[in-house]
């Protein structure tokens, strides 16, 4: 029987990938204790990069937000593995941390970034809903668009 969130995703018609597998000498998630720290994440699906560039040149806001909710698929599949495939294991959402590849003259870094909060509360509802930052950076690897880092407490 599938758990309450699996459901959530199955209405929503949102369909988890499987956990990227990280780009270097490093794990995609360490849990310790009731919390898990994932690795920041990128616009990949499967092992193929999208929205390679910068916004505010070959990317709109709208085009940000796409990725940054790609991200934060990318984060919660992340999560599933942390937590053996139960994904009713979340108890919140506790931080996200949201980088922009951009021009120098973009300053809607918190807009891109809401692309992966709003879907967190899609998903989770209240649980959700977490601190953020979001900020502008000259490049991100592999030359993506958005980059996101998560802390959440799980049972």
């Amino acid at each position: 029987m599938a758990g309450a969130v699996e459901a959530r995703l199955e209405e929503l018609n949102i369909s988890l990938p499987e956990a990227p597998a990280p780009a270097a000498n490093y794990v995609p998630y360490v849990r310790t204790g009731d919390q898990v720290f994932v690795s920041g994440q990128v616009p990949w699906v499967g092992s193929e990069r999208n929205f390679v560039g910068k916004v505010g040149a070959e990317f709109s806001i709208e085009d940000g937000q796409a990725a940054a909710r790609v991200v934060a698929l990318n984060i919660i599949a992340q999560v599933r593995a942390a937590c053996d495939g139960d994904l009713d294991r979340v108890v919140r959402c506790v931080k996200l941390g949201g980088f922009v590849n951009c021009t120098p003259d973009f300053i809607n870094h918190p807009q891109v970034i809401n692309g992966a909060s709003d879907l967190m509360v899609e998903i989770f509802g209240d649980a959700g809903r977490h601190a953020r930052f979001a900020v502008g950076a000259p490049a991100l690897p592999f030359d993506v668009a958005v980059e996101i880092d998560a802390v959440f407490e799980v049972k």
